[in-house]
Parts: C-alpha cells; structure tokens; sequence
C-alpha cells in the first residue's frame, strides 16, 4: 500500500522543482485565487479558456482543468476542446461539476466532458452525489451532504469512468474505486471564502501533472495540502476576511517535511 504521507512530501517537492504549466478553464470568481493558489503552491497557472485556443494550449500544458461554475454556452467548446486534447496527448484533466444538478443547461454540459474521460473528478459531496444519480441535499454551489454520506457515490463514479474522484468536507474522500483514503484537517472558515474548492481543482490538476499514471497520490496530495495549510492558517486568522492570504502564506511556506509530518492520512 502507499505511503501516502510520503508521497505527499515527495509530490511537493517535484511539483516546486518543475513549476508544471496547468491550463485552469475556471469560473469567473475563481480566477484570482486559483491563480495565486497554484503560484503559492509552486505551479504555474494559465487562464486560457477560449474556443479558439484552448485545445491547442491544452498540448502545451502539464494538465488541464475544468470548472464550470459560471457557464455560459460559449465556454462549452473551448472545455470540449481542451479536454479532448488532453485525453488524446495522454495528459490528465480534472472536472469541477459545480452545481450541475441545477439546470438542463448544465446538466447537459457534464454529460459532455464525462465522455472525454476525466482523469479526476473533485467536487464536494453534494455534487459527487448527484453526479451518481442519487439525491443530494445540495442547494446551488453549497454541499448540505457529508463526504461519508457520498462515499458509495464516489465508488461508483470511480468506477463507472474509470477515474479518481475527491470529495471535500469535513473528512475529504479520495478513491479510485479501489482504494479510500480519508483526510483530516482544514478548517470552518475555508467554506466562507469563495472559489477555495475552485483553487483546490486546479491544484488537484497541478499534482496530476507531476505524479504520470497515479492521480489517486496526485489528488490525496492536493487535498492534505490543503488540509494542512487551511488548519495552520485557521490558527491566526480573525475570520474569513484575514484567512485567504495566510492561507497563501501557509502554501508557500511548508515544506515537504512538514507536510509529511502533519499529514493525517487514512487509507483503506
């Protein structure tokens, strides 16, 4: 079984020794923090969303993500375009399906990327839940689901396509359809501040770029990263207003050593 703690450390340090170029096709109110997120962290964040070019970027980049929180029709192709790119250059591309319970429109737009084979799938547990056709109790972006209540949803989903899902909550879930391995961490305040999960996606895409062929550790990595640093900063922060940039510090500062050392990491 994998040394998760370890390959944490281990996906830390060669994520900051590549700086990997992640194309992040994100909503409108994630861009700023996905961005500084992804340079905190060590990566190197590209916005480029456009039909016209997303698909021939998406050759260039490390990995691809995809997040659909502020869809519009004309998003569309450029996604379907970065995503097909993707799977055929064999680079991995992550899929937020935010709130895609809520409309036809958006509904229809997941139905799309899913035949394009995600490599992983991140979304909170709501999403995770109705994306397996079960009921949820998700209200717009909000998660009113525990990452345990979505647990056989995110097997299944792992298994019908063949990819990783990761469910954030209280407990973050990662499985591959195989595996679970369960996170500790973060804190209160990291849901009320906006696109935080948003970020985590392109992150998680970031991690995917340096671990080829094992996006289970990339996600499990991503996540305890997130843990770690959003319990840290929880630790100074005054509120949701004072978190996001000690939260940034917090990225920028651990090591691989101390990420290790803080992990708290289940597997099964």
């Amino acid at each position: 079984m994998t040394d998760f703690p370890s390959s944490c450390g281990t996906l830390l340090e060669a994520l900051r020794a590549s700086n990997p170029l992640i194309q992040c096709i994100t909503n409108d109110v994630s861009m700023n923090i996905a961005a500084n997120v992804l340079l905190a962290a060590g990566a190197s964040p590209a916005m480029v969303s456009a039909e016209e070019e997303a698909a021939e970027f998406a050759r260039i980049a490390a990995a691809v993500t995809i997040n659909i929180g502020t869809l519009w029709a004309a998003d569309v192709p450029g996604m379907k375009g970065a995503a097909g790119a993707a799977k055929e250059t064999g680079k991995p591309w992550v899929l937020d399906p935010v709130a895609h319970y809520a409309t036809s429109f958006r509904r229809q737009a997941v139905s799309e990327l899913l035949d394009l084979q995600p490599t992983i799938i991140r979304g909170n547990a709501s999403e995770i839940m109705a994306l397996a056709g079960l009921e949820s109790r998700g209200q717009g972006v909000d998660s009113r689901d525990s990452s345990l209540a979505a647990e056989t949803a995110a097997v299944d989903l792992a298994r019908r396509f063949a990819c990783v899902v990761g469910v954030t909550g209280e407990i973050d879930l990662i499985t591959d359809g195989r595996r679970r391995v369960w996170i500790e961490g973060g804190s209160a305040l990291m849901p009320k501040v906006t696109a935080l999960g948003c970020a985590l996606t392109c992150l998680t895409g970031a991690f995917a770029a340096v671990a080829p062929g094992r996006p289970l550790e990339a996600t499990v990595a991503a996540m305890t990263l997130f843990a770690v640093c959003g319990e840290d900063a929880s630790h100074r922060a005054e509120g949701p207003g004072s978190f996001p940039p000690l939260f940034l510090d917090a990225l920028a500062a651990i090591g691989p050593q101390r990420l290790e050392s803080e992990a708290r990491i289940r597997a099964e």
